[in-house]
This record gives C-alpha cells, structure tokens and sequence, in this order.
C-alpha cells in the first residue's frame, strides 16, 4: 500500500517472478492494536528523521534511502504527506509459487498415474533437440547423459545445453520433477538425455538428426523423442530410425505445424518407425495448427502448453512439438514397467480416448497416461 495524498490505503503491492505479493492491514506484522509494520521511502534526511520520529521501533534500515518501521496507523497520513517521503506502504509478504499441473498433464490423468507410484524411474528418455537447460531446477534431478550434433552458440557448462528454448520445454513435459515447484511432467523420474541435434535457430541438418538417433539406440535408452520434422524425408534419417527401431528404441515425433490439412504429416513421423503425434486443444478440439494424415497414430495436448525453458524459467508454446513429449513420458513409464517398444505403442494405442475426431486427425484417440498403466481414468 501506498500512502500519498489522495490515494486509497490499499494500493497493490506488484510482485514479478517466482513470488506473489499479498497487502492488506490483516496479513501486516503488528506489535499492538494501531500498530502496523511500513516500508518508508524517504528522499532527504529529514524524512528519514520523521519517520523515526513516528516510530515504536525501527525494524530494518536499508543502504538505499527506506526502512522498515512499526509505527501507530494513525501517523501515516502525515507521515506520506510530506514532500519528503517518497512512499509508505505495507509491509506485505511474498509466498513462494506452489507447483502446477499443467492442463495437459490433467487431461492425460498423468497425475492419477503419479499419485499410483508410477514416475517413470528406471527409464530413459531421450530428447532430440536444441538440448536442455543443465541448471533447470525442475530437471537437474533427472538429467543423465547427453551429446551435441551440433554446436552451442554461447557459454554453457556441457556441449548439450540449450541455446534456444525448444528442447527444454519438451523435456519439462515429459519429466519435469514433482518437486512442489514450477510443473510436473507426464513421467516425473525417468533420466532425461538431451541429445542436441538442433541449433539455437532450431534448425538441424539430415545428418545430425540421423546421428542422433543413431547415438540414442547405441546407448541403449527406451524412447526417443523427435519435436523436430520437415516436409520431406531423408533416406539417412529413415535408416537410422529402423536402426534404432531394431535396437529396441521407441521412437515418437510430432505430425507437424502444417494444418489445417487432411493429408500433410511431415518427416520423420511419417515414417512407419515413428508414433506421429497431433495435437489436441484444452476443449478436446484438433489444435487449428496440426497436421493431420493417415499415419498419425494417437493425439496428445499441444496448444497453450505451459513448461520449462533455460534460466529456471517457464513458458507456454503451442504446437505439436508440445504434444509430442506427452506421448514420450508415458512411453517411458510403461518401458519402465517392462514393456517393450512395440508392446508400449500398442497398449498406448488400445488405452487411448476416443474424442470424437477423424482417424487421421485424432488415430486411435487421446493419449490415457492412467489407463496405458492399468489405472482408474477420470476422463473416461
């Protein structure tokens, strides 16, 4: 609250970042009836001195030109009528932000699975991406291994990191902690690989997205996910994906931006190795922007996705890129069940909810995280 003259006693207290400001004479430190706790900004000598003057006790003194005071309600108007205080206001608190659950990650009943005992642990999950923010809190816990295709464009302590924004976001989707901050993600303790095969413009050749591949069956991981396409194929990229197709690799990646369209799914996840993902809506609409075709398999949230991105920060980005790490996280869960690749894209086919849609726009429906993992769905 800020006092001046003509203003109300209850100004709002704005608070950016990871806290939220609250005010009001109920929520303020208070050392007897009539007394509240202020901050007081002065702008000369004197006004530092009236405000002590006021006083009951002098709570805080700042380096810049403000304390903190306890003082009698009533000498607040005068105190912020004097050309030299620059304000009075309450001294509210700040709460730190408690965690979300994204909608998307309520819509898939990802949380029923949590609340099961169903976290992914044991699983690896490979992002094939821009990389993915080493220092993220949300992700730092379940960060493995990873390597670079492609080269970073800064100063970042591992060759993987992100220095776009693309890959971070992917993998909070798929396996941010459920740590009581920022989001969760479909998986929660699967071990993320960020394999770098995009640069900080998002972009990647044939190439390096085969190697990519390549690297993630050569290591043995359970999923590879691709938010990543174009409009035609690559006969190296298609190799490397039976390659690691063959290797046991259950690999997903996203239709594509190109909709509205019928027949328009791009590479890779044309390909037959590939579980191509379209992209949902909060209201179970196809997103305007999905590719639609024949080879899209199942259909997962993708507009308005609120996720991590580099610098412990969040963000909401649309696409089916966005959808696509849904389907990842609970391909993960189920390997980490036991299930094969082929055994997990099945069961996430047969458990799917059917919205309603075209088959080529929705393929056997709604990405079901809970029933892929044998549990009670409350969307169903």
């Amino acid at each position: 609250m800020v006092y001046r003259d003509g203003k109300t006693r209850r100004d709002v207290l704005k608070a950016t970042g990871a806290a939220v400001a609250t005010t009001g004479l109920a929520g303020m430190a208070s050392a007897s009836p009539g007394t509240v706790e202020v901050n007081v900004g002065y702008s000369a000598d004197s006004g530092k001195r009236a405000a002590k003057a006021e006083a009951s006790e002098v709570v805080r003194e700042f380096n810049f030109d403000a304390m903190t005071i306890r003082v009698n309600e009533n000498a607040i108007q005068g105190l912020s009528k004097r050309p030299d205080v620059r304000y009075v206001e309450e001294n509210g608190q700040m709460h730190a932000l408690a965690q979300q659950t994204p909608w998307g990650i309520d819509r898939t009943d990802s949380e029923v699975a949590h609340a099961n005992g169903s976290t992914g642990a044991g699983a690896d999950v490979a992002i094939l991406d821009t990389g993915i923010d080493s220092d993220h809190p949300d992700l730092q816990a379940n960060l493995g291994s990873g390597r670079a295709f492609v080269k970073s464009r800064g100063k970042y302590q591992y060759d993987w990191d992100d220095d776009n924004d693309h890959g971070t976001h992917c993998a909070g989707t798929a396996n941010a902690d459920d740590n009581s901050q920022g989001v969760v993600g479909v998986s929660t303790e699967a071990t993320l690989h960020a394999v770098k095969v995009l640069d900080k413009r998002g972009s990647g050749s044939f190439s390096d997205i085969a190697a990519g591949v390549q690297y993630v069956a050569d290591q043995g991981w359970d999923v590879g996910s691709m938010s990543l396409g174009a409009s035609s194929g690559s006969a190296a990229l298609k190799d490397a994906c039976s390659y690691a197709v063959d290797r046991g690799v259950f690999l997903v990646a996203a239709a594509g931006n190109s909709g509205p369209c019928t027949d328009c799914v791009g590479y890779p996840a044309a390909y037959p190795e590939c579980m191509a993902v379209s992209s949902s809506a909060s209201d179970d609409s196809l997103s305007s922007f999905s590719s639609t075709g024949p080879e899209v398999e199942i259909i997962a949230p993708g507009t308005d996705v609120y996720s991590t991105v580099p610098g412990g920060s969040y963000a909401t980005f649309s696409g089916t890129s966005m959808a696509t790490p849904h389907v990842a996280g609970a391909a993960g869960q189920l390997m980490a069940d036991g299930y094969t690749a082929s055994e997990a894209r099945s069961r996430l086919k047969s458990t799917a909810e059917d919205l309603g849609l075209a088959s080529n726009e929705q393929g056997a429906g709604l990405l079901d995280t809970a029933a892929a993992l044998g549990y009670t769905s409350s969307d169903n």
